[in-house]
């Protein structure tokens, strides 16, 4: 049985309680709905005809998707030919839902052992078919409840989370992080200038100690201090008395410049064992 049929079809006496009740009721529960209404005898001999014939009328409809066939309720003989084989065996093949609502609860002809629903009435069968609306409403108005009180408490979450991660520091200030680090950058970067400066400064120190030192040890310092050096007039350094002879010219090489001089007398040193090993 489709939930809510496009159209409905009804198989019913013209005029008769059976077509007010489910009228009424298909009304009532569902406005919106479209009934299909085929007027047939529904007791004497032409009953099983004009049956047969409006519910292959009604089964040939595509947008119909649910028969109900209705009477009210009688003796056993006005029911009898609900009972037919022939309208059974029609019911049975037939393509569309049929829903019997034959006499009262009851009542049982064949029809409501072969039809696909049995309604104990024909307001019964009516509130087979279709919904009804004020209860279809509400569950639809609990349901849209629901939802928004989830959405809500989706919602509200997912703002506390937001407000969580917005409350951390770095989102809070981001650009607190970045000038933390460049405080410890610079405190990093006058740290190694200091280092650098000093090492430079000791590096310095260093070099004009040796300087001084290579300068003190050099020939020029030497002749600063009154010394000469001696040559002998092709350049060789005279180191010994025994490089030179008398009446040989040797040069002086002076702080300011050079004296050519000759060689009148050498002699040599006489040793003093304790003044050597004073010295």
């Amino acid at each position: 049985m489709p939930f809510l049929p496009a159209a409905i079809g009804l198989i019913t006496g013209k005029d008769s309680a059976a077509e007010r009740d489910v009228l009424e009721h298909i009304s009532r529960r569902w406005p919106a709905a479209r009934v299909e209404v085929s007027h047939v005898l529904v007791q004497g001999p032409k009953t099983v005809e004009q049956v047969m014939a409006a519910l292959r009328h009604l089964d040939g409809l595509d947008h119909v998707e649910t028969i109900i066939i209705a009477r009210g309720g009688g003796s056993m003989e006005d029911l009898l030919p609900f009972s037919d084989e022939t309208l059974a065996r029609a019911v049975f093949h037939c393509r569309t839902p049929v829903v019997s609502a034959i006499g009262h609860e009851t009542d049982t002809p064949i029809l409501d052992l072969v039809a696909d629903v049995r309604a104990s009435t024909p307001t019964d069968a009516a509130k087979l078919v279709v919904p009804d609306a004020v209860a279809e409403a509400q569950v639809i108005a609990t349901g849209l409840s629901r939802l928004r009180g989830a959405i809500t408490r989706r919602v509200l979450t997912e703002q506390q989370r937001l407000d969580d991660l917005r409350s951390r520091p770095v989102l809070r200030d981001p650009g607190g992080a970045l000038a933390l680090q460049a405080e410890r950058l610079d405190d990093l970067a006058g740290r190694l200038r200091r280092g650098i400066t000093r090492t430079l400064e000791r590096e310095q120190d260093a070099v004009g100690h040796t300087i001084a030192r290579i300068r003190a040890l050099s020939p020029q310092a030497t002749l600063q201090r009154g010394y000469a050096i001696l040559t002998t007039d092709d350049g060789r350094t005279v180191t010994s008395i025994e490089q030179v002879e008398p009446d040989e010219i040797i040069v002086a090489r002076l702080m300011d410049g050079d004296i050519a001089a000759a060689v009148v007398d050498v002699e040599p040193h006489d040793h003093d064992p304790d003044t050597e090993e004073d010295a």
